[in-house]
């Protein structure tokens, strides 16, 4: 492992869980929220540039997350210049960008890393811009992670899928499907995505690498899982569609790489995975009674 990781993004769902999972590992690890430096911050770079150490390794994790106007994506922009400032000032061991599978274009077949990234949205455009900036600036071996949609009981943004249907079915409240739920998506644990990274740091890997299962799940399976899971009837009602399916409805992955370069790792089920999500909630609203 690295003499210290520091975590940029630590008040984040990927860096918040990364570092819990680091310090459960007794590796030394500096975490940087936005109260340590705001990132879009004129002097941003200076501060973090004080921060590391030669030797470090640096998750890049923080960004302004989804992406859905130009504004954030000029946020965005800022950020990474203050981040890649400051990695050309200190000469750190390892570098990990957290980008997300919202590069790729959509395509009818399994997406690998090195499928063509044309996103059509400013979320995908974001990551493509960014991986594009550290690949072309950062001197110190680096690593690019493209986690498919995540979930987990401390996800922050309530997102459509695992994380909401969880919090509704909790409250005694109806899960709301955009049609019939239709569209398959590949939802990966943020207990998966913790595991990965400290895998990388531990090899200082380089290169891209999904982050996903393999497996593609129905949104009506998923609320079908969460259900289950429940301890009262909850109900599932379809509504109709805003627009067309995102991705056209299917969103499969190859995920040789990462067999390759992790033979002994496996994914948690999706079934598993909820489970989890599910008993860490209700410890953590235990916590906060």
């Amino acid at each position: 492992m690295p003499e210290r990781v520091v975590v940029l993004g630590a008040g984040g769902f990927v860096g918040g869980t990364l570092t819990e999972r680091l310090r459960a590992s007794n590796v030394p690890v500096l975490p940087v929220a936005r109260r340590e430096i705001d990132l879009t911050a004129a002097d941003a770079a200076s501060r973090l540039t004080a921060m590391l150490r030669p030797g470090d390794a640096v998750v890049a994790a923080s960004a302004k997350s989804p992406c859905k106007t130009s504004a954030m994506l000029a946020e965005n922009m800022a950020m990474t210049h203050a981040m890649l400032k400051a990695l050309s000032a200190v000469p750190v061991a390892h570098v990990i960008n957290i980008s997300s599978d919202a590069v790729y274009a959509d395509l009818p077949e399994p997406l690998t890393e090195s499928s063509v990234r044309a996103p059509n949205n400013f979320h995908g455009i974001m990551h493509v811009a960014r991986e594009v900036a550290f690949a072309s600036e950062v001197k110190a071996p680096l690593a690019i992670l493209r986690p498919s949609m995540l979930y987990g009981a401390a996800d922050p943004h309530n997102s459509y899928g695992p994380n909401m249907f969880r919090r509704l079915a909790n409250a005694r409240k109806p899960i709301v499907l955009f049609g019939e739920g239709e569209e398959r998506r590949d939802h990966v644990s943020i207990d998966d995505v913790a595991e990965i990274i400290v895998r990388v740091l531990q090899h200082r890997s380089t290169g891209a690498l999904n982050i996903v299962t393999g497996h593609v799940h129905s949104f009506r399976q998923v609320a079908d899982i969460v259900v289950a899971l429940a301890d009262h009837q909850v109900e599932i009602k379809s509504t109709p569609r805003p627009g067309p399916m995102p991705h056209n409805g299917y969103r499969p992955f190859d995920i040789s790489a990462c067999k390759s370069a992790f033979p002994d790792f496996s994914y948690t089920p999706l079934k598993t995975g909820l489970a989890k999500a599910q008993r860490d909630g209700e410890r953590a609203g235990a916590w906060r009674k």
